[in-house]
């Protein structure tokens, strides 16, 4: 199954998946079908899968009632679908009708990683640190810093708990505060992810509503490493 590039030109997806996170299936139409590796892809037009990416794993979805994996198509660059390893697709057909849906549980997990991430940068900031890295996946969450000038609170064991504290309470106090989660599209059409007035940073991910929707916001003592100021991390979100 090759693709043209009259075909791909012609594909307008929309990421539905960055309108609204918390649906969970569509109605919508294939726009593109291809291979990737050898392996068969079909895009549809309203995309309701996040694509791994940005510290964020991948959605866990179906196409009608077959699990994909969605990955984003260096050529083309939609998201797509493609099966699981031992797995294929169904035969699909440009414009034809298919429902598409998500595990919202893994979506809910994953936004509330990454929505917990932009708070514990917003708080590493406010301590004078520089992000270097994150990771949002589930089991291996964690915001590294780098401070620019040596902080001596982080040279011993009671430091570094008296510096985590300390990340804790602010982190408490915006989630009781049940702070706003906004994204806009900036300069240059940049999505910019806000947290109230509290922090901005852009971002393609998943994110919750509000702070407030964050529960078990869990922060070992944080290590550090070479100079690197590593903050663990882990999040649920709330169930209503």
């Amino acid at each position: 199954m090759v693709h043209s590039s009259k075909m791909l030109r012609e594909a307008v997806q929309v990421a539905t998946y960055l309108d609204d996170m918390y649906l969970d299936q569509a109605d919508t139409r294939v726009i593109a079908v291809g291979e990737r590796g050898g392996a068969p892809w079909a895009a549809v037009e309203h995309c309701l899968f996040y694509p791994q990416g940005g510290g964020q794993p991948a959605d866990r979805g179906w196409l009608d009632d077959v699990e994909v994996i969605p990955v984003r198509d260096r050529e083309s660059g939609l998201v797509v679908a493609v099966a699981p390893e031992g797995g294929k697709l169904p035969s699909l057909a440009v414009g034809q009708a298919v429902r598409v849906r998500i595990d919202v549980q893994a979506r809910m997990t994953h936004a509330a990683l990454h929505t917990a991430g932009h708070l514990i940068e917003a708080v590493g900031r406010l301590q004078g640190w520089e992000m270097l890295s994150n990771n949002h996946f589930p089991g291996q969450a964690r915001i590294e810093f780098q401070a620019p000038q040596e902080d001596a609170r982080l040279a011993d064991p009671e430091g570094r708990e008296e510096a985590t504290a300390a990340l804790r309470d602010v982190v408490a106090a915006a989630i009781a505060d049940d702070l706003h989660v906004l994204a806009r599209y900036e300069g240059e059409g940049r999505r910019v992810v806000h947290l109230d007035a509290l922090h901005r940073a852009p971002c393609g991910g998943t994110h919750l509503r509000s702070l407030g929707d964050l529960a078990e916001v869990v922060l070992p003592t944080l290590k550090v490493k070479k100079g690197r100021i590593k903050v663990s991390y882990s999040a649920t979100h709330r169930s209503h």
